[in-house]
């Protein structure tokens, strides 16, 4: 089970979110049932591109059961503390229903069916070569443009650890149906093909989530 938080931090929050990235996995290592997790910086305002956001992040987390999640949404210290230094918090908690790849050595075990209707995400991150990383960003700039004019998707956001080389795409759609097409279209499969003909990565995990339960906002859409 995992659970995806992201914030628009409060100017004045803004060194303490900074803060807890680079602490990493240090910040939240305590909280009961986590298997593993990443307090993730953003672009600008939220999106994709080089251009790192001052107050856009999210955290990442993964849980050994969704009794686990649910407590960390409801009552964990670091998720209220998230709420508490944001001017805007969306909250999504997801199933996988397939995977591939690892983060950091950690797979995401596969627990869900692909639903039959209603919302769906995928995750999408990469650990990029330093020697590719002017070419994964030359060519990164068609699959963003056709991804935020996708028909059914509802959200785009662009995380990483680390500015250039850890990177990281979260995105929410309608239905799976808006997911597939946008799955075969031109620039993304252009941009996946580039990337493993140019053995771009040294680890990467591309995953696809049924969504259990979404709420607060994003960017000013209700996600719930």
């Amino acid at each position: 089970m995992a659970v995806l938080l992201l914030v628009h931090l409060k100017p004045a929050a803004v060194a303490w979110g900074w803060w807890r990235v680079a602490r990493g996995e240090a910040a939240v290592r305590h909280v009961p049932g986590l298997v593993f997790a990443k307090a993730l910086g953003s672009g600008h305002e939220g999106g994709f591109g080089l251009r790192p956001s001052v107050d856009h992040q999210g955290l990442f987390a993964v849980f050994g059961t969704e009794q686990a999640a649910d407590g960390f949404i409801a009552s964990s210290p670091i998720a209220a503390a998230y709420r508490e230094h944001s001017r805007e918090c969306g909250v999504l908690k997801l199933r996988a229903t397939s995977s591939r790849g690892t983060w950091s050595r950690h797979p995401i075990e596969v627990t869900a069916q692909v639903p039959d209707t209603g919302p769906v995400a995928s995750l999408t991150r990469a650990s990029i070569k330093p020697l590719r990383a002017r070419a994964f960003w030359r060519r990164s700039p068609p699959s963003e443009a056709s991804l935020r004019s996708a028909q059914g998707c509802r959200l785009a956001v662009g995380l990483g650890e680390a500015p250039l080389l850890r990177q990281a795409t979260f995105t929410l759609w309608r239905d799976q149906s808006a997911m597939d097409a946008y799955a075969r279209s031109g620039a993304h499969q252009q941009a996946i093909q580039d990337a493993y003909d140019g053995q771009y990565f040294s680890e990467s995990m591309f995953v696809r989530f049924a969504v259990v339960s979404a709420s607060g906002s994003w960017k000013g859409e209700r996600l719930g």
